[in-house]
Formats: structure tokens, sequence, C-alpha cells
């Protein structure tokens, strides 16, 4: 029974330092994990940080985006203005044209109808020639 006593001590000594191998094993494992989950948790803020600076990016995209939708929106309004304005001057210069020939339609039939008059300027020349072909 000593011999059985002996063994089973020489078995729970083997099972005591197993335990304790298992146990520092276990605790290094721990402690490996904590510092896994310290640097997880540095990467987590890392990823915040860079997702708010992503996220004041866009913020600023869409208010420069509606600026410049507005600034469109201006030359777009100011463009049909021009057109409308060349529209305007082009039926102005038709008209002019149209004016001008009246004009000189109107300037041709007054010359026609002041040929018709004789001046005294005219009928001197008319009879100073006349005393010349007799002379």
């Amino acid at each position: 029974m000593a011999q059985e006593v002996r063994e089973l001590a020489q078995r729970s000594a083997a099972a005591a330092r197993e335990i304790k191998v298992l146990v520092g094993s276990a605790s290094r494992d721990v402690s490996s994990g904590v510092a896994l989950v310290g640097q997880t948790g540095a990467a987590l803020g890392g990823i915040e940080q860079h997702v708010r600076l992503i996220n004041e990016q866009v913020l600023a995209t869409v208010q420069s985006s509606a600026e410049q939708s507005v600034a469109l929106a201006e030359i777009s309004s100011t463009i049909s203005q021009l057109d409308q304005i060349t529209q305007q001057n082009a039926s102005m210069v038709e008209q002019t044209n149209a004016a001008t020939q009246l004009l000189a339609d109107e300037a041709e039939r007054l010359k026609a109808q002041l040929g018709g008059f004789q001046t005294e300027a005219a009928l001197t020349f008319v009879i100073d020639t006349g005393r010349r072909a007799a002379a």
C-alpha cells in the first residue's frame, strides 16, 4: 500500500506540475489577449478619427456642391437674360434695317419729285448755255 501511496503522490506531483504549466500558459495567453484588446482599441480609435475626418470632408464637399449649384443656376439665368437681350437686339436691327430702307425709298421719291422743279440756278444755266450757242 505504501507503494501505491508513493505512486499516487508522484502522479499528483506530475499533475500539479502540468497544472502549473497550463496555468502559466493560460496566464500568458490572457496577457497576450489583453494586449491584443488594447491594440484593437487603439486601432478602433484611429478608425473613428478617420471616419470623422472623412465625414467632415464629405460635408465640405456637399456644401461646396450646393454653392456651385447656386452659382450655376445664376450663370444659367444670366445666359438666358443675355439670350433674350440678343434676340431683342436682333429684332431692333431688323426694324432699323426696315426703317432705313423706307427712308431710302422716301429719299428717292423726294429726289424724283424735286427733279420736276426748276430752280433759278438751273434757269440761268439754260439761258447762258443758249446764248453761247447762238453766238
